[in-house]
């Protein structure tokens, strides 16, 4: 992916690389929740058998903390970097 080239640019802001791991899979995720391009949200829609808006509306509210936590480990690193 986009990794190795977003590495060398993190590591010249000071930006730990487990906390770039992090952000970076939280994000991916959101992106793959969020209607309407959501490719999880198709594949569930698919798997079992409901309509994609009932999807939709089932994970509004997983998308709407994913979306807390994205901006907390973004915004706060201290809480994840509790190294010692």
């Amino acid at each position: 992916m986009d990794v190795p080239l977003i590495l060398p640019v993190s590591e010249a802001f000071g930006v730990d690389r487990l906390h770039l791991g992090i952000m970076f899979l939280a994000n991916l995720e959101l992106g793959y929740l969020t209607p309407p391009m959501g490719m999880n949200l198709f594949l569930a829609s698919y798997r079992f058998n409901k309509p994609l808006l009932q999807v939709y509306r089932g994970t509004l509210p997983f998308l709407l903390i994913l979306l807390a936590v994205v901006l907390i480990v973004t915004y706060l690193p201290g809480l994840l970097l509790l190294r010692q």
